[in-house]
């Protein structure tokens, strides 16, 4: 009788255990706007080290082609939050749809506007472009916002290229390679890729460093972050802090090891054949994630003043920069975990 008791007791404890797990994990999608891409890597990473476990959050990623898609799922309600370019948060706003981002996990860009191979010798100016096919990730993109910028800021009409869209991975390189298209805007592995095959390739416009961000937008300019309505911000204030957490241990985990140990935890059909290439590339890409998860206020006024010059929408719009961030959930995690700066 006794040993049935026991029995019965462990069972039920097992139970309890089981389902007290199952009710701590909060179940949340992430729309990402180019998995491959290495200027989401950490919140890839984050997945692949356990950290959205470790903070209580069962999360399913959602490769998508480009941030515009990435922020259809969520505007649409087919996922909760966004892994994407922060401008996104900007654009919307002038249509007066509130988006917030609360951790940023790129301190650049990334963007690199690249001349297809076989268009070296003919387009050797951004001014070049007009009237030629450009791809980018997606229309209505990061990709393709920096490309009207470029345009608009060599004088050239936003609107004279075609753009097409080709995603960001291996796609883009085909389109490339192929001469589908005269140029791209593309961000790392692929210009790595890219580079290692064609040696003189011509690259118009880069902002993978703080130098080059500089000289590009005149100042710091977010890349990527999670961000996601601001309704729904409010209400899963929960699961908003632990997808905080889960990056930022994320981000000091990759600031305290080798490109090799990061490599070695992505996945393997994200690294792709070509291991040494897509090593190169992360060598390139790491001093673009923040160290702090911080978003810079300065950061995002840039941001706002670059759309403001290529669109009359945002110009008008009198958006108030400050609402579409909140650095709230990194200064709570600093308060309790110690991982952000």
């Amino acid at each position: 009788m006794k040993n049935t008791i026991a029995r019965l007791a462990a069972a039920l404890l097992a139970l309890t255990l089981t389902t007290g797990f199952a009710a701590a994990q909060s179940k949340v999608t992430i729309a990402v706007g180019g998995g491959s891409c290495l200027c989401y890597l950490p919140t890839v990473l984050a997945k692949q080290l356990g950290e959205y476990d470790k903070a209580g959050l069962d999360v399913e990623l959602v490769d998508l082609k480009g941030g515009s898609d990435a922020l259809k799922a969520v505007l649409g309600g087919s996922a909760d939050v966004v892994s994407g370019y922060f401008d996104h948060c900007v654009n919307l706003a002038a249509k007066k749809q509130e988006l917030q981002a609360f951790v940023v996990y790129d301190r650049y860009p990334g963007l690199v506007l690249v001349v297809a191979p076989s268009r070296t010798n003919d387009i050797k100016s951004v001014k070049d472009l007009a009237g030629k096919k450009v791809g980018v990730s997606a229309p209505g993109s990061s990709t393709d916002f920096f490309l009207k910028y470029m345009l608009k800021k060599n004088g050239i009409d936003p609107t004279s290229a075609a753009v097409i869209g080709v995603g960001l991975g291996a796609t883009a390189v085909a389109a490339m390679e192929q001469g589908q298209i005269d140029a791209a805007v593309m961000l790392d592995p692929s210009v790595t890729v890219l580079q290692g095959s064609h040696k003189d390739l011509r690259i118009l416009s880069d902002t993978r460093t703080q130098k080059d961000t500089l000289e590009t937008f005149g100042g710091e300019y977010p890349g990527g972050a999670l961000y996601s309505t601001a309704a729904w911000v409010a209400k899963h204030e929960k699961e908003t802090q632990a997808l905080t957490n889960a990056i930022l241990a994320t981000l000091a985990w990759i600031h305290s090891h080798s490109p090799e140990e990061i490599m070695a935890k992505m996945p393997e059909e994200t690294v792709g054949k070509n291991k040494d290439l897509y090593l190169a590339a992360l060598k390139n890409t790491i001093p673009m994630f923040s160290e702090t998860g911080k978003m810079d206020p300065k950061g995002a006024d840039a941001v706002l003043a670059v759309f403001s010059v290529g669109s009359p929408e945002v110009a008008n719009a009198k958006i108030d920069v400050s609402k579409t961030f909140t650095n709230r959930y990194v200064e709570q995690a600093r308060k309790t975990t110690g991982n952000a700066k």
